[in-house]
Protein backbone atom coordinates (compact mmCIF):
# COMPACT_ATOMS: atom_id res chain seq x y z
CA UNK A 1 0.00 0.00 0.00
CA UNK A 2 3.32 2.23 0.76
CA UNK A 3 4.16 2.19 -2.81
CA UNK A 4 1.11 2.77 -3.90
CA UNK A 5 1.07 5.92 -2.46
CA UNK A 6 3.91 6.77 -3.38
CA UNK A 7 3.39 6.11 -7.03
CA UNK A 8 0.41 8.08 -6.64
CA UNK A 9 2.37 11.10 -5.61
CA UNK A 10 4.62 11.05 -8.39
CA UNK A 11 1.82 10.35 -10.89
CA UNK A 12 -0.47 13.56 -9.17
CA UNK A 13 2.46 15.80 -9.05
CA UNK A 14 3.75 14.84 -12.58
CA UNK A 15 0.17 15.92 -13.97
CA UNK A 16 -0.16 18.91 -11.96
CA UNK A 17 3.56 19.86 -13.35
CA UNK A 18 2.51 19.33 -17.24
CA UNK A 19 -0.85 21.40 -17.10
CA UNK A 20 0.60 24.16 -15.14
CA UNK A 21 4.05 24.08 -17.29
CA UNK A 22 1.41 24.60 -20.14
CA UNK A 23 -0.62 27.75 -18.06
CA UNK A 24 2.64 29.16 -17.68
CA UNK A 25 4.28 28.90 -20.78
CA UNK A 26 0.73 30.78 -21.91
CA UNK A 27 0.98 33.51 -18.82
CA UNK A 28 4.83 34.00 -19.82
CA UNK A 29 4.54 35.29 -23.45
CA UNK A 30 1.53 37.80 -22.10
CA UNK A 31 3.60 39.64 -19.26
CA UNK A 32 6.65 39.71 -21.01
CA UNK A 33 8.45 36.87 -19.44
CA UNK A 34 10.75 35.64 -22.15
CA UNK A 35 14.18 35.09 -22.46
CA UNK A 36 15.93 36.20 -25.38
CA UNK A 37 18.72 34.87 -27.13
CA UNK A 38 22.54 36.83 -26.14
CA UNK A 39 25.55 37.04 -24.26
CA UNK A 40 26.52 32.90 -22.90
CA UNK A 41 23.16 31.39 -23.91
CA UNK A 42 22.79 29.18 -26.86
CA UNK A 43 19.02 29.18 -27.73
CA UNK A 44 18.21 30.65 -30.81
CA UNK A 45 14.83 31.18 -30.27
CA UNK A 46 13.20 34.02 -27.51
CA UNK A 47 11.72 31.27 -25.04
CA UNK A 48 9.09 31.80 -22.12
CA UNK A 49 9.60 31.68 -18.58
CA UNK A 50 8.06 30.95 -15.65
CA UNK A 51 8.49 26.87 -15.68
CA UNK A 52 9.48 27.72 -12.55
CA UNK A 53 6.35 28.36 -11.19
CA UNK A 54 5.04 25.58 -12.77
CA UNK A 55 7.33 23.11 -10.74
CA UNK A 56 6.64 24.73 -7.20
CA UNK A 57 2.77 24.45 -7.78
CA UNK A 58 3.22 20.96 -8.89
CA UNK A 59 5.55 20.39 -5.58
CA UNK A 60 3.69 22.37 -3.00
CA UNK A 61 -0.48 22.16 -3.76
CA UNK A 62 0.12 18.24 -2.91
CA UNK A 63 2.26 18.60 0.04
CA UNK A 64 -0.65 21.22 1.34
CA UNK A 65 -3.41 19.15 0.60
CA UNK A 66 -1.99 16.56 2.40
CA UNK A 67 -0.71 17.99 5.65
CA UNK A 68 -4.51 19.42 5.68
CA UNK A 69 -5.81 15.77 6.18
CA UNK A 70 -3.42 14.36 8.41
CA UNK A 71 -3.95 17.94 10.85
CA UNK A 72 -7.62 16.93 10.51
CA UNK A 73 -7.60 13.47 10.73
CA UNK A 74 -4.93 13.92 13.79
CA UNK A 75 -7.37 15.13 15.64
CA UNK A 76 -10.58 13.34 14.77
CA UNK A 77 -8.87 10.16 14.31
CA UNK A 78 -8.45 9.04 10.51
CA UNK A 79 -11.55 8.03 8.41
CA UNK A 80 -12.59 4.33 8.46
CA UNK A 81 -11.71 3.30 4.87
CA UNK A 82 -7.89 3.99 5.21
CA UNK A 83 -5.84 1.26 5.34
CA UNK A 84 -4.14 0.81 8.88
CA UNK A 85 -0.63 1.20 7.11
CA UNK A 86 -1.42 4.48 6.29
CA UNK A 87 -3.28 5.32 9.46
CA UNK A 88 -0.12 4.66 11.71
CA UNK A 89 1.75 7.59 9.97
CA UNK A 90 -1.10 10.03 10.16
CA UNK A 91 0.30 11.66 13.43
CA UNK A 92 3.71 11.44 12.79
CA UNK A 93 2.80 13.17 9.26
CA UNK A 94 0.79 15.63 11.71
CA UNK A 95 4.07 16.56 13.09
CA UNK A 96 5.71 17.41 10.90
CA UNK A 97 3.44 20.33 9.61
CA UNK A 98 5.82 23.07 11.11
CA UNK A 99 8.96 22.38 9.73
CA UNK A 100 6.89 21.34 6.16
CA UNK A 101 5.37 25.07 6.05
CA UNK A 102 8.98 26.82 7.18
CA UNK A 103 10.70 24.79 4.02
CA UNK A 104 7.68 25.65 2.26
CA UNK A 105 8.42 29.33 2.75
CA UNK A 106 12.00 29.62 2.38
CA UNK A 107 11.04 27.87 -1.02
CA UNK A 108 8.48 30.40 -1.91
CA UNK A 109 10.66 33.37 -1.39
CA UNK A 110 13.75 31.22 -3.76
CA UNK A 111 10.80 31.39 -6.07
CA UNK A 112 9.63 35.02 -5.92
CA UNK A 113 14.11 36.15 -6.04
CA UNK A 114 14.00 33.81 -9.33
CA UNK A 115 11.03 35.65 -10.65
CA UNK A 116 13.07 38.70 -10.01
CA UNK A 117 15.73 37.84 -11.31
CA UNK A 118 14.36 36.33 -14.34
CA UNK A 119 12.72 40.31 -15.21
CA UNK A 120 15.26 42.29 -14.19
CA UNK A 121 18.45 40.21 -13.50
CA UNK A 122 19.89 40.72 -10.35
CA UNK A 123 23.80 40.94 -9.30
CA UNK A 124 25.22 37.45 -8.53
CA UNK A 125 25.96 38.59 -5.00
CA UNK A 126 22.23 39.59 -4.05
CA UNK A 127 20.78 36.01 -5.09
CA UNK A 128 24.09 34.95 -3.47
CA UNK A 129 23.00 36.67 -0.14
CA UNK A 130 19.00 35.49 -0.76
CA UNK A 131 20.43 32.03 -0.71
CA UNK A 132 22.22 32.37 2.48
CA UNK A 133 18.83 33.84 4.33
CA UNK A 134 16.81 31.22 2.42
CA UNK A 135 19.42 27.89 3.95
CA UNK A 136 19.97 29.95 7.22
CA UNK A 137 15.87 30.03 8.06
CA UNK A 138 15.43 26.66 7.22
CA UNK A 139 19.01 25.39 9.61
CA UNK A 140 17.97 27.50 12.74
CA UNK A 141 14.12 27.68 12.70
CA UNK A 142 13.25 23.94 10.99
CA UNK A 143 15.90 21.82 12.28
CA UNK A 144 17.23 21.07 8.83
CA UNK A 145 20.82 19.68 9.87
CA UNK A 146 23.97 17.54 8.82
CA UNK A 147 26.57 15.92 10.44
CA UNK A 148 24.67 16.81 13.58
CA UNK A 149 27.41 14.19 15.63
CA UNK A 150 30.22 17.64 14.96
CA UNK A 151 28.86 19.84 17.43
CA UNK A 152 26.01 22.27 16.70
CA UNK A 153 28.15 25.36 15.93
CA UNK A 154 29.93 23.55 13.17
CA UNK A 155 26.57 21.34 11.94
CA UNK A 156 24.79 24.17 11.58
CA UNK A 157 27.48 25.79 9.22
CA UNK A 158 27.90 22.88 7.24
CA UNK A 159 24.69 22.54 6.67
CA UNK A 160 24.21 26.25 4.92
CA UNK A 161 27.11 25.66 2.69
CA UNK A 162 25.32 21.92 1.89
CA UNK A 163 22.42 24.04 0.74
CA UNK A 164 23.90 26.55 -0.74
CA UNK A 165 26.47 24.68 -2.72
CA UNK A 166 23.33 22.48 -3.96
CA UNK A 167 21.08 25.70 -4.62
CA UNK A 168 23.68 26.99 -6.87
CA UNK A 169 24.85 23.85 -8.27
CA UNK A 170 21.44 23.40 -9.70
CA UNK A 171 21.46 26.89 -10.78
CA UNK A 172 24.15 26.43 -12.66
CA UNK A 173 23.07 23.51 -14.70
CA UNK A 174 20.48 24.84 -15.77
CA UNK A 175 21.87 26.30 -18.81
CA UNK A 176 20.65 23.69 -21.70
CA UNK A 177 17.22 22.46 -22.45
CA UNK A 178 15.79 20.05 -20.04
CA UNK A 179 19.28 19.33 -18.17
CA UNK A 180 18.56 20.94 -15.09
CA UNK A 181 15.04 19.12 -14.83
CA UNK A 182 16.17 15.39 -16.09
CA UNK A 183 19.10 15.67 -13.84
CA UNK A 184 17.05 16.67 -10.52
CA UNK A 185 14.29 14.27 -11.65
CA UNK A 186 17.76 11.38 -11.56
CA UNK A 187 19.43 12.32 -8.05
CA UNK A 188 15.77 12.86 -6.55
CA UNK A 189 15.13 9.35 -7.45
CA UNK A 190 18.39 7.96 -6.00
CA UNK A 191 18.10 9.86 -2.46
CA UNK A 192 14.16 8.16 -3.15
CA UNK A 193 16.18 4.72 -3.01
CA UNK A 194 17.67 5.63 0.29
CA UNK A 195 15.13 7.35 1.95
CA UNK A 196 12.85 4.11 1.43
CA UNK A 197 15.29 1.41 2.52
CA UNK A 198 15.47 3.52 5.62
CA UNK A 199 11.46 3.60 6.11
CA UNK A 200 11.50 7.79 6.22
CA UNK A 201 8.22 8.47 4.37
CA UNK A 202 8.30 12.15 5.09
CA UNK A 203 11.20 12.43 3.10
CA UNK A 204 10.50 9.57 0.64
CA UNK A 205 6.83 11.75 -0.26
CA UNK A 206 8.64 15.67 -0.91
CA UNK A 207 10.84 13.24 -3.40
CA UNK A 208 8.31 11.55 -5.03
CA UNK A 209 6.84 15.33 -5.41
CA UNK A 210 10.15 16.68 -6.87
CA UNK A 211 10.30 13.56 -9.20
CA UNK A 212 7.08 14.35 -10.80
CA UNK A 213 7.11 17.50 -11.42
CA UNK A 214 10.41 18.14 -12.80
CA UNK A 215 9.54 15.36 -15.25
CA UNK A 216 6.09 16.93 -15.80
CA UNK A 217 7.96 20.09 -16.80
CA UNK A 218 10.54 17.98 -18.87
CA UNK A 219 8.01 17.02 -21.30
CA UNK A 220 7.85 20.61 -22.41
CA UNK A 221 11.25 21.45 -21.27
CA UNK A 222 13.30 19.07 -23.45
CA UNK A 223 15.21 20.04 -26.47
CA UNK A 224 13.75 22.17 -28.26
CA UNK A 225 12.79 23.56 -25.23
CA UNK A 226 9.37 25.55 -25.21
CA UNK A 227 9.98 26.88 -21.78
CA UNK A 228 12.47 27.51 -19.17
CA UNK A 229 12.33 27.44 -15.33
CA UNK A 230 14.45 29.90 -15.14
CA UNK A 231 15.93 30.92 -11.95
CA UNK A 232 12.35 30.82 -10.14
CA UNK A 233 12.73 27.08 -10.88
CA UNK A 234 16.63 25.79 -10.38
CA UNK A 235 16.70 27.71 -7.36
CA UNK A 236 13.80 26.05 -5.38
CA UNK A 237 14.61 22.59 -7.16
CA UNK A 238 17.95 22.65 -5.72
CA UNK A 239 16.76 24.13 -2.42
CA UNK A 240 14.24 21.44 -2.01
CA UNK A 241 16.69 18.60 -3.21
CA UNK A 242 19.45 19.95 -0.36
CA UNK A 243 17.02 19.77 2.03
CA UNK A 244 15.57 16.74 1.58
CA UNK A 245 19.41 15.01 1.67
CA UNK A 246 19.97 16.86 5.05
CA UNK A 247 16.61 15.51 6.28
CA UNK A 248 17.13 11.37 5.17
CA UNK A 249 18.92 9.84 7.24
CA UNK A 250 21.96 7.71 5.92
CA UNK A 251 23.80 6.06 8.61
CA UNK A 252 23.86 2.24 9.54
CA UNK A 253 25.46 2.18 12.92
CA UNK A 254 24.90 -2.14 13.60
CA UNK A 255 27.12 -4.11 14.85
CA UNK A 256 29.49 -3.49 12.02
CA UNK A 257 29.65 0.00 12.68
CA UNK A 258 29.19 1.24 8.99
CA UNK A 259 28.99 4.83 8.56
CA UNK A 260 30.05 5.42 5.34
CA UNK A 261 26.32 5.95 4.34
CA UNK A 262 27.34 9.98 4.86
CA UNK A 263 28.66 9.65 0.91
CA UNK A 264 25.16 9.19 -0.49
CA UNK A 265 24.49 12.84 -0.88
CA UNK A 266 27.82 13.37 -2.44
CA UNK A 267 27.23 10.90 -4.85
CA UNK A 268 24.20 11.28 -5.72
CA UNK A 269 24.92 14.98 -6.65
CA UNK A 270 28.27 14.35 -7.86
CA UNK A 271 27.60 15.53 -11.14
CA UNK A 272 26.03 19.23 -10.14
CA UNK A 273 28.18 19.76 -7.58
CA UNK A 274 31.14 18.35 -9.79
CA UNK A 275 30.45 20.55 -12.85
CA UNK A 276 29.99 23.90 -10.42
CA UNK A 277 33.43 23.59 -9.06
CA UNK A 278 35.41 22.76 -12.37
CA UNK A 279 33.40 25.88 -13.65
CA UNK A 280 34.63 28.01 -10.71
CA UNK A 281 38.07 26.57 -10.60
CA UNK A 282 38.06 27.60 -14.19
CA UNK A 283 36.85 31.21 -13.74
CA UNK A 284 39.46 31.78 -10.94
CA UNK A 285 41.96 30.48 -13.02
CA UNK A 286 41.49 32.56 -15.68
CA UNK A 287 40.96 35.72 -13.46
CA UNK A 288 37.12 36.11 -14.13
CA UNK A 289 34.13 36.43 -11.87
CA UNK A 290 33.12 32.84 -10.71
CA UNK A 291 29.41 33.90 -11.04
CA UNK A 292 29.64 35.16 -14.20
CA UNK A 293 27.68 32.64 -16.21
CA UNK A 294 30.06 31.64 -19.61
CA UNK A 295 29.93 28.49 -21.82
CA UNK A 296 32.65 26.24 -20.12
CA UNK A 297 30.10 23.89 -18.54
CA UNK A 298 30.53 19.88 -19.00
CA UNK A 299 27.01 20.45 -21.21
CA UNK A 300 28.77 23.22 -23.52
CA UNK A 301 31.79 21.29 -24.16
CA UNK A 302 30.04 18.09 -25.44
CA UNK A 303 27.68 20.41 -27.57
CA UNK A 304 31.32 22.14 -28.98
CA UNK A 305 32.73 18.81 -29.76
CA UNK A 306 29.75 18.36 -32.16
CA UNK A 307 26.95 16.36 -30.47
CA UNK A 308 23.48 17.25 -30.49
CA UNK A 309 21.32 18.59 -27.99
CA UNK A 310 19.55 15.37 -26.92
CA UNK A 311 23.26 13.32 -27.26
CA UNK A 312 24.52 15.73 -25.13
CA UNK A 313 21.40 15.41 -22.27
CA UNK A 314 21.82 11.45 -22.51
CA UNK A 315 25.15 11.35 -21.94
CA UNK A 316 24.69 13.43 -18.86
CA UNK A 317 21.54 11.47 -17.85
CA UNK A 318 23.85 8.19 -17.94
CA UNK A 319 26.50 9.77 -16.01
CA UNK A 320 23.93 10.73 -13.42
CA UNK A 321 22.52 7.52 -13.64
CA UNK A 322 26.09 6.08 -12.56
CA UNK A 323 26.63 8.04 -9.81
CA UNK A 324 23.01 7.80 -8.59
CA UNK A 325 22.72 4.55 -8.59
CA UNK A 326 25.34 3.59 -6.37
CA UNK A 327 24.13 6.14 -3.90
CA UNK A 328 20.96 4.28 -3.72
CA UNK A 329 22.38 1.28 -3.08
CA UNK A 330 25.43 2.35 -0.79
CA UNK A 331 22.85 2.62 2.45
CA UNK A 332 22.11 -0.95 2.08
CA UNK A 333 25.65 -2.37 2.03
CA UNK A 334 27.44 -4.31 4.46
CA UNK A 335 31.17 -4.23 4.75
CA UNK A 336 33.93 -1.40 3.66
CA UNK A 337 34.58 -3.27 0.52
CA UNK A 338 31.20 -2.59 -1.21
CA UNK A 339 30.94 0.43 0.06
CA UNK A 340 34.49 1.51 -1.51
CA UNK A 341 33.87 -0.09 -4.80
CA UNK A 342 30.71 2.06 -5.10
CA UNK A 343 32.43 5.03 -4.18
CA UNK A 344 35.12 4.61 -6.40
CA UNK A 345 32.65 3.65 -9.39
CA UNK A 346 31.32 7.73 -8.95
CA UNK A 347 34.97 8.72 -8.41
CA UNK A 348 35.91 6.97 -12.19
CA UNK A 349 32.45 8.71 -13.84
CA UNK A 350 33.94 12.20 -12.80
CA UNK A 351 37.08 11.15 -14.01
CA UNK A 352 36.18 10.40 -17.45
CA UNK A 353 34.13 13.80 -17.29
CA UNK A 354 37.30 15.76 -16.62
CA UNK A 355 39.50 13.89 -18.81
CA UNK A 356 36.93 14.83 -21.66
CA UNK A 357 37.22 18.67 -19.87
CA UNK A 358 41.29 18.56 -20.31
CA UNK A 359 41.42 17.31 -23.89
CA UNK A 360 38.83 19.73 -25.02
CA UNK A 361 40.44 21.87 -27.93
CA UNK A 362 37.43 23.49 -29.03
CA UNK A 363 36.99 27.11 -28.49
CA UNK A 364 34.38 27.97 -26.04
CA UNK A 365 32.91 30.46 -28.71
CA UNK A 366 29.47 31.44 -29.30
CA UNK A 367 29.68 30.76 -33.04
CA UNK A 368 30.68 27.26 -31.79
CA UNK A 369 27.23 26.67 -29.88
CA UNK A 370 25.19 28.47 -32.83
CA UNK A 371 26.11 25.76 -35.27
CA UNK A 372 25.48 23.24 -32.99
CA UNK A 373 21.68 25.03 -33.05
CA UNK A 374 21.30 25.22 -36.28
CA UNK A 375 22.47 21.74 -36.96
CA UNK A 376 20.01 20.11 -34.15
Amino acid sequence: MIFLVIAGAVVSSFVLSLLATRLCGALAWRVGMVDRPGLHKSHAQPTALLGGLAIFAAILLPSVAVLALAKIWAASGPPSWLPAELAGHIPGAASKIPQALGIGLAAAWLVLLGLIDDKFHLGPWVKMMAQFVAAGFVVIFCDVRILTLIGPGLSIAASICWLVLIMNSFNFLDNTDGLCAGVAAICAAALLGASLGMGQWFVSGGLCLVIGATLGFLVRNFPPAKIFMGDAGSLPVGFFLGVLSCLTTYLKLGPSGEIYGWLVPLMALAIPIYDTTSVIFIRLREGRNPMVGDNRHFSHRLLQRGMSKRGTLLTIYLCTAGTAIAASVLPHTTGLAPAAMLFGQTICILMIIAMLESTDKVPASEENLRKVERDD
